[in-house]
């Protein structure tokens, strides 16, 4: 269609130049000049004057769209919109648009009605999102409620996934996509050329009655962190009631002191490392599990199990939580000085050692011991950061398949090492002292230990030649059932550098 035929300069805008607004509100109101432009600009209409409708209005003004809202109370809502928008009535502002958004709540599309007539043939994009409640009532979507009121018109929905701060500061990362959907292709056609043109990505979703599934999206709250987060809730309940029972509980059963004090601070400072060293793990383990399966099964061929196939999916959120947790005992660690339990714990080590006559207390055993542990644990947390930072949508984006693996596999393995060399410089032998063992329970850190432990070995064992060739040639698609005979590259190591399961 000529109506959505916009400028080459327009449509070639740099990925940069997306992420600010393309015309702000107080250049729409100052520059009469963009005004008198929109007289010869493709003309779309909106009816609606809520806050997304503004939004939409000046998305559409500054992508360079004339932009006509119809509103019940033209005269109250004029000052709230952009110059360069037209705002009238209802009945004035659909004459001409060819495309109009249907920016109103479901139950007010009915006082729309009367305007089917002049409706006939247009393009009507719903942008409107059910509550969760209305979601379960109604069977029909809104847009198909929308189609079944308007039969003359062509509905498509669109727009609903996108936040009216998102129209106003412009596409971001991830919030770029826009589903479209509709039975009418050269409708869904129109409407994705607009949205491209307001610098979104429009995804085909196929007819109207995918509309249901669009209008559901928004009502979904972090679906891929349901799982990580109960995950890192309950290791937190586990590690959290383990570490009172060692060092609040047996004090006081045993020699009568009240340490319940240490419930807010210490004993969650002790808990968090846990938490954030198991979660790291957890991040590497299913992809060791996956080699050893393709090592068993001698195939890629073959599907994972679910459960591993859910997990291999969860990882990034697994791997942001652990950061998470490993910052929270960083701050926590911090502020582990300023409390007045510490302080007087100082003043009566000092008079201890003033009564006994010691003038020089200094072990030089722990001293090394402790330089190395804060050592390493601030490089752990350095490198997990670097970790978190190139995860982001932002990051990840601007990298090459290569310096992501590195990135997210061999950097993150580091980032295990030097989590467990942290953890046993802070074990160190106690371990092996029987006063430790409170209650009977071994020390925390021993816990933790456990699975990374298992990943890094399996991880030296698949830098063995045997290993490493063969899970090689399975990912470059050998089997080991095929008659075909497979002769892997002399450059395989590099090759296998890049290659990830």
């Amino acid at each position: 269609m000529e109506l959505f035929m916009v400028s080459q300069r327009q449509v070639n805008k740099m990925p940069g130049e997306m992420d600010k607004p393309l015309i702000s509100r107080r250049l729409v109101d100052s520059d009469s000049s963009l005004a008198e432009a929109s007289n010869e600009a493709p003309k779309v209409g909106i009816l609606g004057s809520g806050d997304f409708a503004r939004s939409l209005a000046i998305r559409l003004v500054g992508s360079g769209f004339s932009v006509v809202v119809g509103s019940r109370n033209p005269k109250r809502m004029v000052g709230l919109f952009p110059s360069a928008a037209q705002v009238t009535f209802q009945a004035e502002a659909i004459g001409s648009p060819e495309v109009i958004f249907v920016a109103t709540f479901r139950e007010h599309y009915s006082s729309l009605c009367g305007l089917s007539d002049q409706l006939a043939g247009k393009i009507l994009v719903d942008v409107s999102n059910p509550t969760e409640q209305e979601h379960l009532q109604h069977r029909k979507s809104n847009a198909e409620y929308l189609a079944s009121l308007f039969p003359t018109c062509t509905v498509v929905k669109a727009f609903n996934v996108i936040s009216a701060w998102t129209l106003q500061a412009g596409p971001r990362d991830g919030n770029r996509q826009v589903p479209i959907c509709s039975d009418q292709p050269e409708a869904k056609r129109v409407v994705s050329e607009l949205a491209h043109t307001m610098g979104f990505m429009p995804v085909d979703m196929g007819s109207l009655a995918s509309a249901r599934e669009v209008e559901a999206m928004p009502l979904h709250l972090l679906p891929s962190w349901k799982v990580p987060t109960i995950l890192a809730l309950w290791l937190f309940l586990f590690f959290y009631a383990y570490n009172f029972i060692r060092d609040v509980l047996q004090p006081y059963v045993q020699e009568g002191k009240n340490k319940f004090y240490k419930l807010p601070l210490s004993v969650v400072n002790t808990t968090l490392p846990c938490v954030a060293y198991v979660l790291l793990s957890l991040v590497y383990l299913p992809g060791t599990l996956a080699a050893t399966l393709q090592l068993w099964r001698g195939t890629k061929y073959r599907r994972f199990p679910d459960w591993l196939d859910h997990w291999l999916q969860h990882r990034k959120q697994i791997g942001l939580l652990s950061f998470f947790c490993a910052a929270l005992h960083a701050i926590y660690s911090v502020c582990l000085p300023v409390r007045l339990s510490y302080r007087y714990d100082l003043v009566n080590l000092a008079v201890k050692q003033v009564l006994t006559n010691k003038s020089h207390l200094w072990v030089e055993e722990n001293v090394w011991r402790m330089e190395i542990y804060l050592s390493l644990g601030v490089l752990a947390l350095g490198t997990l950061s670097l970790l978190a930072v190139t995860s982001l949508p932002s990051i990840a984006n601007s990298l090459n398949w290569r310096e992501f693996s590195f990135f997210q596999s061999t950097l993150g393995f580091v980032a295990l090492v030097l989590s467990t060399l942290h953890t046993l410089t802070y074990g160190w032998t106690r371990a092996f002292e029987e006063s430790r063992y409170k209650f009977y329970l071994p020390p925390t850190f021993t816990l933790t230990l456990l699975v990374p432990c298992v990943i890094i070995l399996a991880k030296i064992l698949f830098f063995l030649p045997c290993l490493s060739h063969r899970l090689s040639k399975i990912r470059r698609g050998w089997e080991k059932d095929n008659a075909v005979k497979f002769t892997l590259p002399m450059d395989h190591a590099s090759t296998q550098k890049t290659s990830h399961v």
